[in-house]
């Protein structure tokens, strides 16, 4: 009797065929990693049967350490030494750690990265974030009894440059090949869209321990298309605790936190009292500290009350990207929560009293993430050769250069698809200009100090030309990833310099939360004062242009045009140093462009005679 070979549709036939991929979601407080196995997406749990990996790493004398529940059961008695949601400080320096006071953690003020000094020496958030990864990269191989092919990462949608070059260079230290990072939403899509054959127009609210993500997104079968995307990289599950314990403290006079240890077991217990009050309707916070025994009774109400303006933040990112999707909340189809903080009662009634509709929570919101990027990785690693997904991702800010008085040009802009890749045409300011200087920045304000600076570089060799007459073309290009390229090219004479963007670590950490808001509040201001700034550039480059043809052919004039055009030109000069109206430049600039119209004809005529000079009619 002949034996048939079985496998999955569009699965690989032979074992040896198939490459091992994972989908990796490195989460705040907890990480997950999953593959497709038997043609379902499934997370892996470790030899205890746990899929879940508390985020947490304790660092041993000598060169031991603990990884996980082991290290979380021993948080307490080791604070300083055990590293705790490290994922709120990736890419981050000091100064943007808030309140690192009542963090447990020796922080280092190192340039780029901060670090946290530990028993084994400083440690940066990317040597914490490895020791997690390689802790998931071991479970993979252990489980498939093979090597690792690769993995895709999930980071919130808002993680800047920054910190996604900060994920990469974690996953490169623990020995994992990043075949894609995507953003946790549009994981979170890709598992609610193949599981349940979803289509239509969908809110991903994506609240987890340490980020917030809103994601609006078009499900069409096997085409996941991002259509805007906003959040907070600095809100998640481990504010509530804080601002929980914080006013569980005030509830108590006499009884402080002194020690590192009473500030993590205070987090501690603000936590498990916050995870009480998801089922039932009161609880008590009970922790013993240095200064005497905290015991405050808590109701739902009570906690409600005091994470109202954390709760108002999530909603008005969401208005925020709806808005950028150009859509009301009532085209919304369904609302997928992900993330273990969305159990939280009052985050499920915030969002089912905004959209009007119950929130999807038909999957887990803690494997989600890992199950969509589980589905993604082995469709990369070519495992799934029938797969017909299509991932359509954006870009959270926009992206452009400096110009001429501080000016942004935005080139890639917000919500653009990627991988993309923009390009435009800029020129020369003056002549002979032979270099030029490239400012890459990334916001949504028209004036440089406004925006977050990316990069800086300069092409060279530039042929000495008139002003205007070089053409150079500057080509953003932004990779699957959310990681930038920008390369400048002379056309004319095919000089070309280029740079991949590694942005320098430490940037504020509220800055692109707050970044589209400031937007928005100063939109009138921004382009008063950007009509203003190209009002001077117009004139100084009139003044220029004027200077240079009075020295060429200024013998044509008489005196007294000599003189009115010296006054039109000080007077300009003099706008530009004092005017803060931009018409009132314009106007001045236009008064000088229509006093030099004769010289300029003369100009002109003199340069005919001298091309005509010695010319028969029938040369001509």
């Amino acid at each position: 009797m002949a034996l048939l070979q079985i496998s999955e549709p569009g699965q690989s036939l032979d074992p040896h065929q198939r490459r091992i991929a994972v989908g990796i979601d490195l989460g705040t407080t907890h990480s997950l990693v999953a593959s497709v196995r038997h043609g379902v997406a499934e997370c892996l749990p470790d030899g205890n049967g746990q899929v879940i990996l508390p985020s947490v790493v304790r660092y041993l004398p000598g060169q031991g350490r603990q990884i996980g529940i082991e290290a979380q059961v021993n948080a307490a008695q080791d604070p300083a030494n055990t590293i705790a949601s490290v994922k709120r400080f990736m890419g981050r320096g000091l100064k943007d750690v808030a309140h690192p006071e009542k963090l447990p953690y020796r922080f280092v003020d190192q340039p780029g990265m901060l670090g946290i000094e530990t028993v084994q020496g400083v440690k940066s958030p990317v040597e914490v974030s490895a020791e997690i990864l390689a802790t998931l990269r071991f479970r993979a191989e252990d489980t498939f009894n093979d090597d690792l092919y690769g993995a895709v990462i999930t980071v919130p949608a808002y993680f800047d440059d920054a910190q996604r070059q900060a994920t990469k260079d974690a996953a490169q230290l623990a020995g994992i090949n990043v075949l894609r990072l995507i953003n946790e939403p549009t994981a979170a899509a890709i598992a609610y869209g193949l599981d349940n054959a979803a289509e239509g127009i969908y809110a991903v609210f994506d609240l987890g321990g340490g980020t917030f993500d809103i994601s609006i997104l078009r499900l069409t079968r096997g085409v996941f298309e991002v259509m805007a995307t906003g959040g907070d990289s600095a809100l998640g599950g481990d504010d509530y605790d804080r601002a929980l314990a914080d006013w569980a403290l005030a509830q108590m006079s006499g009884v402080q936190t002194e020690t590192a240890q009473d500030k993590t077991r205070l987090k501690t217990a603000a936590r498990v009292a916050k995870e009480a009050l998801t089922d039932s309707a009161s609880t008590s916070l009970n922790v013993e500290l240095t200064s005497g025994r905290l015991s405050v009774p808590v109701a739902r109400a009570d906690f409600e009350g005091v994470t109202a303006a954390l709760t108002q933040r999530c909603l008005s990112a969401v208005r925020k990207a709806l808005r950028d999707a150009g859509l009301s909340k009532e085209e919304v189809k369904g609302v997928v929560m992900v993330g273990g903080s969305t159990r939280m009662p009052q985050i499920q009634s915030a969002v089912g009293d905004f959209f009007g509709q119950a929130p999807l929570n038909n999957l887990n919101p803690d494997e989600v993430v890992a199950l969509g990027a589980a589905i993604q990785a082995n469709q990369l690693a070519g495992n799934d050769s029938a797969g017909d997904l299509l991932l359509l991702d954006v870009i959270p800010l926009s992206l452009g250069i400096e110009t001429m008085g501080g000016l942004v040009e935005r080139i890639v802009p917000r919500n653009q698809t990627i991988p993309t890749a923009m390009a435009q045409d800029f020129t020369t300011y003056q002549d002979g200009q032979t270099a030029l200087a490239l400012h890459v920045v990334q916001g949504e304000r028209d004036l440089v100090q406004d925006c977050r600076s990316l990069a800086r570089f300069t092409l060279r060799g530039i042929p000495p030309m008139a002003a205007g007459a070089a053409r150079i073309r500057v080509t953003f290009t932004v990779d699957a990833d959310g990681l930038l390229q920008v390369s400048a090219k002379e056309q004319l004479s095919g000089v070309e310099a280029r740079i991949d963007v590694k942005p320098s670590y430490g940037l504020s950490d509220d800055q692109i939360a707050t970044m589209l808001q400031d937007s928005f509040a100063t939109a009138q201001e921004d382009m008063q004062a950007r009509a203003l700034v190209e009002a001077r550039v117009d004139a100084d480059r009139m003044l220029l242009a004027t200077r240079s043809a009075l020295q060429a052919d200024g013998h044509l004039l008489s005196q007294d045009e000599r003189a009115a055009i010296d006054a039109l030109m000080d007077a300009l000069q003099q706008a530009i140093a004092t005017e803060s109206n931009a018409k009132a430049l314009e106007d001045q600039t236009l008064a000088l462009a229509k006093g030099t119209e004769a010289f300029a004809a003369e100009r002109m005529n003199q340069s005919i005679q001298k091309a005509l000079a010695g010319q028969s009619i029938q040369n001509v």
